[in-house]
């Protein structure tokens, strides 16, 4: 889906669409005051421990995945046209079932 590879403990993901409230209206992100939801589409290898070994990632790629409005940093994908979401796991606030 995408050449960007994170590193450490840093994902990319793909942000859900906003969904239009009671009445058809379409609000901006900036309006709506609930967590944002995407998709994982990479993983990095993990963060290095006090022992020199990666701990794994606790989310793997196709996680929905629940996230603070301000979380991440955003990146233009030229190839789709689209824009991607890159952040630490930390920044994760949950993982959707």
């Amino acid at each position: 889906m995408s050449n960007i590879k994170p590193l450490g403990n840093r994902v990319l993901i793909k942000r859900s669409k906003p969904q239009p409230v009671k009445g058809g209206i379409l609000l901006p992100d900036s309006a709506q005051e609930k967590p944002k939801e995407g998709v994982i589409v990479a993983v990095g290898p993990g963060k290095l421990n006090d022992e020199g070994k990666r701990d794994p990632l606790n989310v793997k790629v196709g996680d929905r995945i629940l996230f603070s409005s301000y979380a991440g940093t955003e990146i233009k994908n030229l190839e789709e046209n689209d824009e991607l979401l890159i952040m630490s796991e930390d920044d994760i606030l949950g993982i959707l079932a």
